[in-house]
């Protein structure tokens, strides 16, 4: 077994949280010893900085976050984007043409960021017109493609209501080459495409190396094919009950599902 981790990387959706979205009181409670006992808790999320304050309002405290699949370091108790990485408007340009081409119909929406989780200088959630959103909380501003593809963003996405993510997936691997690379974390019908080369590993990696932290030292925790990079670099990858076949593969073990405190069950070991 692991030592006791010294950092702890853990996806959200589908992981942390409960189907409905709720953090468990004994999940909490883990999370909260092993932060008491030394251990830095990060999150890594596909999701961009400003949908982090619910978390951290449920968590008790402001850890640092890998949002946007590794594309953005966020600190939440500053406030703050710490780095972020993006696709250049050429690169845009290019997958665009591309996803459109290989998938007719589909609507495209870009992330862009800027300093702060809420920059109003900066519209964050752009989209083609009569992109439908594939979660409940829609707060996309829709603009015209020539308009959504003019700035560079931390992630295009793919969007086609009524497909299946992984076979979305499959037909456009072949196409994307060196432009960035393919990933979702849902499969309903929604492909993320990030800069070539960034992944929650990534994104780990930075947070862990400025404080002297190994790769051998991470427990990571996820559910879905953006989790898979991680599970794979962490000296422990534990993947949830209810994971994705691609992340199962990917990890060392399977703990119980995210509505049954999968993520507390293993922390626990060693934290209690």
């Amino acid at each position: 077994m692991l030592n006791q981790p010294a950092l702890i990387g853990c996806d959200v959706d589908g992981t942390l949280l409960n189907d409905e979205e709720k953090l468990s009181a004994r999940t909490r409670a883990a999370v909260q010893a092993a932060v008491a006992g030394g251990t830095h808790f990060v999150l890594a999320t596909g999701r961009p900085p400003r949908w982090i304050r619910p978390v951290v309002e449920a968590l008790g405290f402001a850890p640092m976050a890998v949002c946007a699949n590794g594309a953005v370091i966020y600190d939440p108790e500053n406030d703050k984007v710490l780095s972020a990485q993006t696709l250049s408007i050429d690169t845009l340009a290019a997958l665009a043409d591309i996803a459109r081409r290989v998938i007719p119909g589909v609507g495209l929406a870009v992330e862009r960021i800027g300093e702060r989780a809420h920059d109003t200088a900066t519209p964050q959630f752009i989209s083609s017109p009569g992109y439908e959103h594939a979660w409940l909380n829609p707060d996309n501003t829709e603009v015209s493609i020539d308009d959504l593809l003019s700035a560079p963003a931390i992630k295009l996405l793919i969007r086609k209501a009524g497909a299946l993510s992984a076979d979305m997936a499959a037909a456009l691997a072949g196409h994307i080459g060196t432009e960035g690379d393919l990933t979702y974390s849902t499969n309903n019908g929604l492909l993320e495409i990030l800069p070539r080369g960034i992944s929650k590993a990534t994104g780990l990696r930075e947070v862990a190396e400025p404080l002297g932290i190994l790769e051998s030292e991470v427990i990571a925790f996820g559910d879905m094919p953006n989790d898979v990079p991680m599970l794979m670099q962490a000296g422990l990858g534990v993947a949830m009950g209810n994971a994705h076949p691609d992340a199962v593969a990917a990890a060392d073990e399977v703990t119980t599902p995210n509505s049954q405190d999968g993520v507390a069950r293993v922390l626990e070991r060693w934290w209690s």
